[in-house]
């Protein structure tokens, strides 16, 4: 059993678990429970005629012998290891000192056997305990154990089962994420399971306990729940779901629990009505019948791609779907990637390169499907990933839908450290379900929505173009979907030169960006994501930011764990333009040879370089790889890993920088206006809201490319125009309603200095002064030029931004009737 992604596999073909728990039962008095041979073989039996393939044995180790027999009928056994049950050690001081080997002991047990599926090394440590503990204490117990099993069975799987209640635990050493979820309603079910899928990241996810109790809510009702809740696991993309329980039997601290009954056999082992509804269930797993799969184009397209795309073909051509075409688009390749798209069952298309964007349109045209997902040639899908992409897209009204992209195993070192940095494609959500953005490497969207905004812009030759089709779409009030199952395995760069010319690529894609969509973009030209970048959370940040909802005396039954706004600080180190910053505090410094006291420029800039140290540091020690490995390996992938932080936004930067991205640029119009404050009135015949006078001049200034801002609810101004990172321009506007459907309008306009204009003016222009009391008069000429440029460029930028509103406000009163002054 292995892992592949966010899935399972067995023997090379996937496995979804489709499970029971079994026991705890009343044990002998060598505390053995599982003592009954023939029964275990009778209920084994009737299990694999259900459809069953896994038994969940959650507290105790079982004997070699019912691996045995749960082999013989073709089942699976998770194996529960029982460290909930040494939590209150901790709480007391610590653990017993034999407690090491005797957990060892356990693994052993079951070690190695062709039946096991996974361990559990715990299943839900109270909420309470956890909160005494604290969640790292927690993490740090948990991770001891890992690593205990893995000695003892290194190929094992190894999980710990959780529940909501402890949701916050974050332990991302565990080869696969197990939870515990009783839910009634399946909107709520499907909402949390989302959430999960999250959280889980580019792990498998496991419901381990699910069901519904039959005492409580009648047998109908129990069958009636099961009947969508395994279904509606499945569909979420979970590697499998476990039903709680087998039998009513079930013993609990000696004695048996009379007070539910949550098996799908009663105590005797008779068969309830949920017995047939999980072999129904079961059977249609992962996907239910369906009366129409829609005919989907998959396309790639590529250039000089021979080293990966047999790969991506092949993978392609064992795709699990009815209804399916490939089309090839070969972008000019000069090596052998017509000859070998030729050996497979596609549609080639040969044309001249012309880069990504209108390679992605030839396929567009070409394509017959329904739905066109687009594949890059350096990445593979998982088989069901076009089921998984249909049945999405068959349950909601997104337009477009994407999936991750995981790095495949046995790439080398140097791609593994890679995968574990900056910089590679990732998802941005609004919701566990929504998405604002999907990589290109794994998209996929309704052919008629794709072709109704005119398909990609050719203008975007290598990268961006996924950002922009987003927006776009976006833009037309569609919405763009998220399913964590669509799974591809997508290649990272295998040499750190080839990283660093990607980076260089992804900041040229920026500036093209920036240039096409300044409004949402930041005075930097950084996007300003709505959403979360899942998977990419900053590591320096999250160690200062994270807090835990607990609830009131701990009594949340969902206790979760939250990242409050970005840091300002903390944002800043991980920007590109941080280098800048380096820079110009080195430039300070090698000035304290005209003139001693900018010396004072060195503990910045020693601050400035220690604080990116520290923060890759600790960014690439918290990678999930860096739990997993000990010794040396780790030492190098950790140091490996720090420079891939610290070397990636040079490249990045560069690429910025190269195509016109920098923080001195100005993207309005070169039309300017004398800075100042000034106002202007336009009387309107015709009646209009207030919000509808600031939303025209708003769109007006839009349409000519500027980056605008809206006034918040403490601001006295209602729009910001931006004329760069220094300078901005403001408007105020009053509506006078004068009877019959007539208004005056004011508008007020006036220059603004940005905070970071007057920073830098302040700094320079303080540093000219200290120069010329020390009659430094060259360091104070120098530094009195510089703070008069900086003024001059801000009264530039502020000008600009003004003139921009001056042509928006004049469109406006070429439609009113009557202007005036």
């Amino acid at each position: 059993m292995v892992v592949e992604g966010k899935f399972l596999a067995a023997g090379g073909e996937p496995f979804f678990v489709r499970g029971v728990t079994y026991g705890a039962f009343r044990a002998d008095e060598r505390g053995h429970e599982y003592t009954d041979a023939r029964l275990v073989e009778r209920d084994f039996a009737h299990m694999a005629r259900l459809g069953i393939n896994t038994v969940r044995i959650p507290h105790t180790v079982p004997p070699w012998s019912l691996l045995d027999t749960a082999q013989w009928h073709g089942l699976r056994v998770m194996v529960g290891l029982g460290a909930e049950q040494a939590a209150g050690y901790l709480i007391d001081g610590k653990l017993p000192g034999d407690f090491a080997a005797r957990f060892r002991a356990k693994v052993r047990v079951c070690a190695g056997h062709p039946a096991l599926l996974c361990f559990a090394l715990g299943n839900e440590i109270m909420a309470s305990q956890a909160r005494w503990l604290g969640r790292r204490r927690v993490t740090r117990y948990l991770h001891r154990l890992y690593m205990i099993a893995k000695e003892e069975d290194p190929d094992a799987i190894i999980t710990y089962v959780n529940y909501p209640t402890t949701e916050y635990l974050d332990l991302p050493f565990l080869d696969m994420v197990s939870f515990n979820v009783y839910l009634e309603r399946k909107s709520e079910l499907q909402a949390y399971l989302a959430r999960l899928q999250n959280i889980a990241s580019d792990r498998p996810l496991l419901l381990t306990e699910l069901g519904l109790d039959s005492l409580r809510h009648g047998e109908l009702a129990q069958a009636q729940a099961l009947d969508w809740q395994i279904p509606a696991t499945f569909e979420a993309g979970a590697a499998g779901a476990i039903v709680f329980s087998w039998t009513d039997e079930w013993f609990r601290a000696g004695s048996q629990v009379e007070d539910w009954a949550f098996g799908i056999t009663d105590i005797d082992r008779n068969p309830k009505p949920a017995t047939h509804a999980v072999r129904k269930a079961f059977h249609e797993t992962p996907f239910a019948p369906a009366a129409h799969w829609p005919k989907i184009s998959v396309v790639v397209c590529t250039y000089n791609g021979a080293r990966t795309l047999r790969q991506c073909l092949s993978a392609l051509d064992a795709l699990d779907y009815p209804e399916y075409e490939v089309i090839v688009v070969n972008d000019g390749s000069t090596d052998d990637t017509a000859a070998i798209a030729q050996d497979y069952r596609v549609r080639l298309i040969n044309q001249p390169n012309k880069g990504l964007s209108a390679a992605r349109n030839t396929g567009l045209a070409a394509s017959e499907g329904e739905i066109v997902a687009y594949i890059d040639d350096d990445a593979y899908p998982h088989r069901y990933w076009l089921r998984y992409l249909a049945a999405a897209f068959g349950r909601s009204a997104h337009v477009g839908i994407g999936g991750p992209n995981l790095p495949p195993a046995g790439d080398g070192f140097i791609a593994e450290c890679i995968a574990n940095a900056p910089g590679n494609p990732l998802h941005v959500l609004l919701s566990d379900e929504v998405a604002e953005h999907i990589p290109g490497c794994n998209m996929a969207y309704r052919k008629d929505a794709l072709v109704a905004i005119g398909g990609f812009d050719p203008h975007f030759r290598t990268a961006g173009d996924d950002v922009d089709i987003c927006w776009r779409l976006q833009n037309r009030g569609w919405t763009i979907g998220f399913c964590p199952a669509a799974v591809v395995w997508h290649h990272r760069r295998n040499s750190i030169r080839a990283f660093w010319k990607q980076q260089y690529g992804y900041g040229k894609a920026e500036a093209q960006l920036e240039d096409k969509w300044p409004q949402r973009c930041n005075a930097l030209g950084h996007v300003g994501w709505a959403g979360r970048i899942y998977a990419c959370e900053p590591g320096l940040a999250n160690l200062l930011r994270q807090r835990i909802y607990h609830g009131v005396w701990g009594t949340a039954p969902y206790q979760s764990l939250h990242s409050p706004g970005a840091n300002l600080v903390l944002s800043l180190l991980e920007m590109p333009e941080w280098y800048l910053a380096i820079a110009l505090l080195a430039l300070l410094s090698a000035g304290s040879l005209l003139w001693k006291p900018l010396l004072l420029a060195l503990p910045l800039l020693a601050l400035a370089v220690a604080a990116r140290l520290a923060e890759a540091g600790i960014a690439a020690g918290r990678e999930p790889v860096m739990w997993r490995t000990r010794g040396r390996d780790r030492l190098a992938r950790w140091l490996v890993t720090s420079f891939l932080h610290l070397s990636q936004p040079l490249p990045r930067l560069y690429g910025r920088i190269r195509h016109g991205l920098t923080p001195w640029r100005c993207r309005v119009p070169a039309r300017s206006r004398l800075p100042r404050r000034w106002s202007m009135a336009i009387w309107s015949e015709c009646w209009n809201e207030p919000a509808a006078w600031v939303q025209q001049v708003r769109d007006a200034v839009g349409c000519g490319g500027a980056s605008v801002n809206d006034g918040g609810p403490y601001d006295r101004w209602d729009l910001e125009v931006s004329g760069g990172a220094l300078g901005q321009a403001r408007l105020l506007i009053a509506v006078e309603d004068h009877g019959a459907g007539k208004q005056y309008v004011r508008l007020g306009f006036w220059p603004k200095c940005s905070a970071a204009g007057l920073t830098v003016i302040a700094f320079l222009a303080s540093v000219a002064g200290t120069a010329a009391t020390s009659a430094a008069w060259t360091a104070a000429i120098v530094f009195a030029v510089a703070t008069a440029g900086v003024i001059g460029r801000v009264g530039q930028e502020a000008g600009r931004a003004l003139a921009v509103l001056e042509q928006a406000v004049a469109e406006l009163t070429k439609r009113a009737e009557r202007p005036a002054k």
